[in-house]
This record gives structure tokens, C-alpha cells and sequence, in this order.
């Protein structure tokens, strides 16, 4: 999660600095989803739920490289 002084840096960012604000902050909180949805996985006990957490490390994953991507052409 973003701290109270990382959303008002976010707030006050403009341009490319914004958006390289933007990006790192929102890989950090996909990363803290994907860990969230590991400890399902290796521990959960319903079916549906370990396929949810699957279904979330998969798409946070790919959101995560896309974002690295942009964030090596700014």
C-alpha cells in the first residue's frame, strides 16, 4: 500500500516524473497483490480460491511487465 506521503508526491508529480512515479508505485502494489495471492496458493483450502489467486499472480504479473516496459522507454 501507497503511504499518505506517497500519494502527495503523486499528486504534486507532473510529465514524465509523474508517470515514472505512477509506474513504480503501481508495480510495488501489483507485487504486494501477487505475494498475497502466493500465500493462497501455497496454502489455501477451496479449490476455487487457489484458482482465483492463480488467475491474479498471472494478470498482476503481466500488468507488471507492461508497466516495466513502459517505464524503460520514458
Amino acid at each position: 500500500m501507497m503511504s499518505d506521503q506517497d500519494m502527495n508526491a503523486l499528486r504534486g508529480s507532473q510529465g514524465v516524473d509523474g508517470a515514472r512515479m505512477f509506474l513504480t508505485q503501481m508495480i510495488a502494489h501489483h507485487e504486494g497483490a501477487i505475494a498475497m495471492a502466493q500465500t493462497e496458493i501455497d496454502g489455501g483450502q477451496d479449490a476455487a480460491a487457489v484458482e482465483l489467486a492463480r488467475s491474479i499472480v498471472a494478470t498482476q504479473q503481466q500488468e507488471i511487465d507492461t508497466m516495466k516496459d513502459i517505464l524503460g522507454e520514458l
